[in-house]
């Protein structure tokens, strides 16, 4: 049994940007030589989510607009009231919209690896998902199998 573990790099350049992890994850589990097991992707980050869908331009949109329904920008969050908060440090970003929609996204994917390929639909990519952009994160990559 192996257990590689790897990071893909990413820096956002918009307030919510959904980036295509899917061939840097597929590279990651073609040179861990893993034939048959499971590929996690995780975002260490509670601003960030990992989701699989459709990488189709109108259809990402839709989702954008769609987190911004559910958590819009301009509510009031608790998290953001930053002269309440004695015991915490904080960096300064107004972001509980960010951590609802993190909440809301999820921060991991587990996908199948059958002959050394990820069991995705002809459709379905790893997106990487950015909520409080723009800034330079990483996403954990565990392949795990034989």
């Amino acid at each position: 049994m192996k257990i590689i573990q790897k990071k893909v790099l990413i820096e956002s350049k918009t307030r919510i940007e959904f980036r295509d992890i899917t061939q840097e994850v597929a590279d990651i589990i073609r040179e861990s030589g893993v034939r048959s097991g499971f590929v996690t992707v995780f975002a260490p980050h509670s601003t960030m989510g990992v989701r699989i869908n459709h990488n189709e331009p109108l259809l990402i949109q839709d989702f954008i607009r769609l987190l911004y329904k559910f958590a819009p920008v301009e509510e009031q969050y608790g998290h953001d009231m930053f002269e309440l908060k004695k015991d915490m440090k904080s960096d300064g970003r107004s972001n509980g919209h960010s951590h609802c929609k993190s909440l809301l996204a999820g921060v991991s994917e587990v996908i199948p690896i059958d002959k050394g390929s990820m069991v995705l639909g002809p459709r379905q990519s790893i997106f990487a998902i950015d909520f409080d952009g723009s800034r330079k994160r990483d996403v954990l990559v565990q392949v795990l199998g034989e």
